[in-house]
């Protein structure tokens, strides 16, 4: 009787290996918004330590930033955050010791950024971490070659994905609803008319329609963010997206100077001032930094705006999928004309970070009490910014300038400076006639 040969049944990965990175950006930054509501909860008279960033003077920075119980909060704050992050590389099967040498760079990248952008005078003129994480990230991407360690290191979709479901806990319908009938309609008009203007530029331009989907994103909803869950519904190149997150960052940095300025030189009122920065700067933290040039009514203003744009992210993400799905079926394109575009193919192609991001704003919307709120707000904020420190670092790495004119031709650039344009003029034009009191009383706000 012969014998048959044995087989040994491949291993199988636990449910956490299979995980996805959406899915793990979900869970850590769901474990860090629930760890911290229950320290709240449990001990309602409790202070949350945070490192401090702010400086006007080298004494200030020398004494209190530089301090030595600041910098081992600081590093403590390192710790949690690799270990967390840590668990997630493991679990997608990635080498930790690259990971370990890789992160502790990107970490001293992001604390000097924010230290760097705690100064007051940069502060007041707008130049927030965003800009200074993107520059020491591109210095460090384009001077030399990139070690392959740090590239393994340079996980920017996780990290800005787990700090946009912290960001979750930030919008308060609530505060949506201050805004009134005229902060709706603009946030409505204004993604709706500067996405598709961008998606034809892109096409007139010879644009591939999966730039333009990610830069119309950009554009109109609330930049990088938003380019990261387009790029998820439509499982976008990531070098693609890279591209455009670095256009979103460069052009930025004008626009955070320049608005202000010619809202106080043309002398346009506070509030229309306001909601025009909200709907045309990409983060809420750039909003209010450009609107406090301008005066306490345009801070208010401005914040509301982006956050009703803000909200918009899941709705964005769910179309997007839907259209991206139907039209591969029309055009044949790839496996989709082996698959009917239903419910599925919708579920497979959302960004799964999204509902993170959805339930973290439900969930501190109608459930936190308001005092736990305001107990929890600053060190989640403090949380979620350092999160976006290490992605815009990571963007930098990731980035070359010399792709800005080579991909393409550079006609993604034109087109997305284009589309930059057409949001600006368009907003301000909605601003004014929502805000200025000719379609609807100017809301109260003040």
């Amino acid at each position: 009787m012969s014998q048959q040969p044995l087989s040994i049944a491949p291993l199988q990965k636990s449910w956490l290996e299979n995980l996805t990175e959406d899915w793990w950006a979900v869970l850590t930054g769901g474990f860090i918004i629930l760890a911290i509501l229950g320290i709240a909860l449990a001990l309602p008279d409790f202070k949350f330590s945070l490192p401090a960033y702010g400086w006007s003077n080298a004494g200030e920075l020398t004494g209190q930033v530089l301090a030595p119980a600041n910098l081992l909060l600081i590093l403590l704050t390192g710790v949690i955050f690799f270990v967390l992050s840590a668990i997630a590389v493991k679990s997608m099967g990635d080498d930790m010791s690259r990971y370990t040498a890789g992160f502790s760079v990107l970490y001293l990248l992001a604390v000097t950024s924010l230290i760097i952008a705690g100064n007051k005078t940069l502060s007041y003129y707008g130049l927030e971490y965003v800009v200074f994480a993107l520059v020491l990230g591109l210095i460090l991407g384009n001077i030399r070659a990139t070690p392959e360690w740090l590239k393994k290191a340079a996980r920017s979709e996780f990290f800005i994905k787990t700090g946009l479901v912290i960001l979750g806990s930030s919008i308060l319908f609530t505060d949506i609803i201050k805004a009134g009938l005229p902060g709706i309609v603009q946030a409505l008009l204004v993604v709706a008319a500067v996405w598709f203007f961008a998606l034809w530029l892109s096409r007139k331009l010879k644009v591939d329609d999966e730039f333009g989907v990610i830069l119309a994103s950009a554009v109109s909803i609330c930049g990088v963010a938003a380019a990261i869950v387009a790029s998820g519904a439509i499982q976008g190149d990531k070098k693609k997206l890279s591209y455009i997150t670095t256009l979103v960052l460069l052009v930025a940095i004008p626009m955070l100077v320049l608005q202000p300025w010619l809202i106080r030189e043309f002398h346009i009122p506070e509030i229309i001032g306001g909601a025009w920065l909200g709907g045309t700067l990409d983060t809420t933290a750039s909003v209010a930094a450009a609107a406090q040039l301008v005066g306490p009514a345009a801070v208010k203003a401005g914040v509301i705006i982006k956050f009703s744009q803000n909200v918009l992210i899941g709705i964005a993400a769910f179309f997007i999928a839907i259209w991206w799905s139907y039209r591969g079926k029309a055009e044949g394109n790839g496996n989709e004309q082996t698959k009917s575009p239903g419910l599925g193919i919708v579920w497979e192609r959302f960004p799964k970070f999204v509902l993170g991001f959805i339930a973290a704003s439900l969930l501190f919307s109608f459930a936190v009490p308001g005092e736990t709120i305001g107990q929890v707000k600053d060190i989640l904020k403090s949380l979620q910014t350092i999160w976006f420190a290490l992605a815009f670092v990571s963007i930098g790495l990731e980035a070359r300038f010399g792709d800005l004119v080579k991909i393409e031709g550079g006609r993604p650039a034109i087109a997305f400076i284009g589309a930059q344009v057409f949001n600006i003029l368009w907003t301000l034009l909605w601003a004014w006639i929502l805000f200025g009191g000719y379609l609807f009383p100017i809301p109260d706000i003040k």
